[in-house]
């Protein structure tokens, strides 16, 4: 293999968020702006840059990664050493490791969140329309989507609540199962309701209400949302239809008692109401989870329920981590497949070359044969060769598997068929450039399907 794949960047883990907004490259991996035009020495290029991670993935014949981080750098105005205290670099398959571990939400701030995967394959996609992703990375980044859906498929490490907003509304999906039919209410518009509404929203709640101290700010949350706007002074009256209250404002004073609670239920006629408390201080007086069909919940008990999501997310990490190894070997193997096209392409152009000279030798003895001998016999050549090569390309592509490597047996099988030596093929070249009538294969023989590889499906 003439090539590397080289991994560097920095995370959560490494920098803090300011100097991770410091080293961003958000304007810097688009078509018209891509940052690694200017390096001759590398083959090609991803670059991923979100809130919590900027990473660049890069192929090249010799250790870039040096030039990776002086570029980075400097694209940012600053120097070297710099950024050189935040960052790890990975290479060959601890590379492609991180990267499959990455696509999998395994290394998140949040294990198992999906916004990962859909960042990553924007990041490809920006590479690929700056033409910078080629045969190997467009390889490795679709078997990370692969791997990635595969970890979501086997196991359940993104199927537990691990926001507070998340909690809360799996939480009232608990108490009233189908959502369908259940209207909820926001009171607050700031980022934990704008979260809290995107999850009603995906449970299929019936409509969504917004109240806010500012009108103008609950109503922009409630267009974003398909949802209605109400003042703070109507929130009693709105009660009366709602099922299930997420309140999260900045009140020093509850807005919400248990005598209030109490006329609505009346109202309701005791149809159960669930309130979820993620405000602190509690914007919902305690007592009225002491009301019959009322539940209430406050931000302790939502924490509690992470927690617990999250360490369940860790049990089933350890099976999602497997999974990794195991497509990392299968890429592997793909890698070292490279290694043995050229000797492929060799063997089957030598033989191919061979069987066309004697077949024109043994037609110029014949004279003057009908069209239907002379297919019979090219048919005839054509099926020797392909099944002459059989088994040494067999015997190559074992070696990728065997546990020695494949470069033994490349030198062998180049030895044996005398691939670098003085050998009849390149006389036989010559011959067929003169008589390329007498060719046997219009399109690349049957041996060569290491020629092109196929995309994987996500």
């Amino acid at each position: 293999m003439d090539f590397e794949i080289y991994l560097v960047g920095l995370n959560y883990r490494t920098a803090s968020v300011d100097i991770r907004e410091r080293f961003a490259l958000t304007e810097h991996c688009t078509r018209d702006s891509w940052m690694l035009h200017a390096e001759p020495d590398i083959r090609e290029s991803v670059i991923l840059s979100t809130c919590n991670r900027v990473e660049i993935l890069a192929t090249a014949k010799e250790d870039i990664t040096n030039a990776l981080l002086t570029r980075w750098a400097q694209t940012r105005g600053r120097g070297l050493n710099d950024l050189l205290p935040y960052v790890y670099v990975h290479k060959g398959l601890d590379a492609v490791k991180h990267l499959f571990t990455v696509a999998s939400s395994l290394d998140s701030m949040v294990l198992g969140e999906p916004q990962i995967l859909g960042q990553l394959k924007t990041a490809y996609r920006n590479a690929v329309q700056s033409n910078a992703a080629g045969a190997v990375l467009n390889r490795m980044l679709h078997k990370a989507f692969s791997v990635a859906k595969r970890v979501r498929t086997e196991t359940a490490v993104a199927s537990s609540a691990v926001s507070i907003s998340y909690a809360a509304v799996e939480l009232a999906k608990r108490i009233f199962g189908d959502m369908r039919e259940q209207n909820a209410m926001l009171i607050g518009a700031g980022e934990m309701a704008e979260l809290a509404a995107t999850h009603l929203l995906q449970a299929g709640i019936k409509q969504l209400t917004v109240a806010n101290r500012t009108l103008e700010k609950a109503q922009n949350l409630a267009n974003q949302f398909q949802g209605r706007a109400i003042p703070f002074e109507d929130i009693s009256e709105a009660l009366v239809t709602t099922d299930i209250i997420i309140s999260s404002t900045g009140s020093i004073d509850p807005i919400i008692r248990s005598r209030d609670i109490q006329k609505t239920l009346r109202q309701r006629k005791q149809r159960p109401m669930f309130f979820i408390d993620i405000a602190v201080p509690r914007d919902i007086d305690p007592d009225v989870n002491a009301l019959d069909n009322v539940y209430l919940y406050d931000i302790d008990d939502l924490k509690e329920v992470v927690e617990e999501n999250l360490a369940s997310r860790r049990d089933e990490a350890s099976r999602a981590t497997r999974i990794v190894s195991e497509e990392v070997e299968v890429f592997s193997h793909w890698l070292k497949s490279l290694d043995i096209q050229p000797t492929i392409i060799d063997i089957t152009r030598r033989s191919e070359l061979i069987a066309e000279e004697e077949l024109r030798r043994t037609l110029k003895k014949l004279g003057d044969v009908d069209e239907e001998t002379r297919e019979a016999l090219e048919n005839l050549t054509r099926s020797l060769t392909r099944k002459l090569n059989h088994d040494p390309i067999m015997f190559l592509k074992r070696g990728t598997m065997a546990q020695e490597g494949s470069a033994s047996r490349i030198s062998i099988a180049r030895r044996m068929f005398n691939l670098d030596g003085r050998h009849p093929s390149r006389q036989l070249a010559r011959n067929h450039a003169a008589h390329p009538q007498n060719s046997i294969h219009e399109t690349p023989p049957a041996g060569c399907v290491f020629t092109s590889y196929p995309k994987e499906s996500t």
